[in-house]
């Protein structure tokens, strides 16, 4: 992007009749886009900024893609980097995964990035595209596509085409519709900007819209919907009211979208900056109730202290509250923060003074969470950390009470296991009340709580509960084979280890054989 290089304060802006109409920023000017009620013209300083922040990303990758812009080159076949790639090198904040398109077809394609990277492969031949790993970065490029939908799945029938435009016009976004030709000059990668659909004017004012009207768009691809519920999350960005009137109607269209690709855009939508800005509208605009019911479902419900609007806005705070206590992002621990009260619609009740109550709403939660999270095909682990971590969350309230033997505080870490460290956070972040006195009172206790375990933790190895005797032991002093019967003996000195702590081999010897002696009778 030479021309910003080292820009002079005398030269000034072009005047707007100075600005290209092609789409294209070159040297001295900057692609005209036409302002509209529902999204303002953009600042042009602002947009030289955001191209000065595109500029230095792009130069930073000389050496690992100077060599494939050369072949390309010398091919006579354009490069361009492309889609959420140029957004995110406007923002300053391009990653490792780097996305290119070129009217070049596939074999020549890989035939280019074999001779420079130790690794490539067929992301997917049929779609055109080819991924490389080079240096640490993961490179894919796409042939130029004009694809056409069928409209009963989101799977286009693929065409290679021919335009830049053609293939940046069949995008989700406009702020993911634009591309900078990369060219080699005396070594030094230079960047031609295109953006023939206005999407660094969105970038700008940060909204999402769509490059066709948003019915089309949403009629090809539904899961376009979830996307942009995602970005809000990713990125901060808003919707255009246009956007958001299309993916209120159009919601039920969801439903043609297979629920592994609905669980990956929900996890990445969870792992954004604010995932509770994207879960709100996915609620407001009805998507909710066709991908996960159980969120919405707790708009219905007031909580008990009625601190909240509802348990759903008290379960968005809990989600933050969560992440603040984040070292690094954390999805198990989100959506066990954001579903942790999921079950108190099926539970409350009211007593005859009018006072609500939740009676074992995380033991509901924990199979409600079960249930939906199989239906979106998450894995066996990941299914039982978030529901556990629901089942437990309830736990640590029979704790302020002063009752808690060192035999319940170890329960409760045997129970939690691995997941200690986010239930520890999670209970934290559940401390919502508008009463500081009674907010400072709650983490005091849990304080209290983490104290005797780190206390117990010293004396007993509390990470290892394990029984004092092991199978083989158990099958040598019982003189018993493999079976029920050794399953059974060691869940009772798992028991004893629990209630008592750890005993010398002796002790255990003696409790076992005396277990056993009752189990004869």
């Amino acid at each position: 992007m030479e021309s910003l290089e080292n820009p002079s304060p005398s030269s000034g802006l072009p005047e707007a009749e100075d600005w290209g109409h092609g789409g294209t920023w070159y040297p001295g000017r900057l692609s005209r886009v036409n302002s509209s009620a529902e999204n303002p013209s953009h600042d042009p300083l602002q947009s030289l900024s955001l191209l000065a922040k595109a500029e230095q990303s792009v130069q930073a990758l000389n050496s690992l893609l100077g060599p494939i812009i050369a072949d390309f080159s010398q091919r006579g076949l354009p490069l361009y980097l492309v889609g959420g790639s140029v957004r995110d090198a406007l923002l300053g904040r391009l990653g490792s995964d780097l996305d290119f398109t070129t009217p070049a077809r596939p074999a020549v394609v890989a035939e280019i990035l074999e001779k420079h990277c130790s690794v490539v492969w067929d992301t997917g031949i049929a779609f055109g595209t080819v991924s490389a790993e080079h240096e640490g970065q993961q490179i894919e490029i796409t042939t130029f596509r004009s694809d056409s939908y069928d409209g009963e799945t989101r799977n286009p029938e693929v065409q290679f085409g021919d335009t830049l435009e053609g293939d940046l016009v069949r995008r989700d976004f406009k702020v993911n519709a634009m591309a900078v030709q990369l060219n080699l000059v005396e070594g030094r990668i230079q960047g031609e900007f295109h953006d023939p659909l206005g999407g660094l004017k969105d970038l700008v004012n940060r909204v999402l819209d769509t490059p066709d009207i948003p019915e089309i768009s949403f009629h090809d691809d539904p899961l376009r919907m979830l996307r942009a519920a995602r970005f809000v999350s990713q990125l901060g960005f808003g919707l255009t009211p246009r956007v958001q009137d299309a993916m209120t109607r159009m919601s039920s269209e969801i439903q043609r979208i297979t629920a592994e690709r609905i669980r990956t855009e929900l996890d990445k939508l969870m792992l954004g900056a604010a995932p509770w800005v994207g879960i709100n509208i996915l609620v407001n605009v009805g998507l909710a109730d066709y991908i996960y019911p159980e969120i919405p479902a707790m708009k219905l419900t007031q909580d008990e202290h009625r601190q909240h609007k509802d348990v759903y806005a008290h379960s968005l705070q809990v989600l933050r509250q969560a992440i603040d206590q984040e070292e690094e992002p954390d999805v198990v621990l989100r959506w066990a923060a954001l579903m942790h009260d999921c079950g108190k619609p099926e539970t409350r009740a009211f007593s005859e003074n009018g006072q609500v109550s939740f009676h074992h709403h995380e033991v509901v939660g924990a199979k409600l969470v079960r249930r939906r999270m199989r239906k979106l095909k998450y894995s066996k682990q990941m299914i039982g950390d978030v529901s556990q971590l629901i089942y437990l969350h309830m736990r640590f309230h029979g704790f302020g009470d002063g009752q808690w033997t060192d035999s319940a505080v170890r329960r409760y870490v045997a129970d939690a296991g691995p997941l200690l460290p986010r239930l520890h956070k999670l209970v934290r972040a559940d401390c919502t009340t508008r009463n500081k006195n009674k907010a400072r009172r709650l983490q005091r206790t849990y304080d209290q709580l983490e104290e005797r375990i780190a206390d117990i933790a010293a004396r007993e190895d509390l990470a290892k509960v394990r029984p004092d005797l092991d199978g083989n032991e158990i099958m040598s002093i019982l003189g018993i084979s493999p079976g029920p019967e050794v399953g059974k003996a060691w869940t009772f000195l798992k028991d004893l280890r629990l209630e008592r702590g750890p005993l010398d081999h002796a002790e255990a010897v003696a409790e076992l054989r005396q277990w056993w002696a009752n189990q004869r009778k």
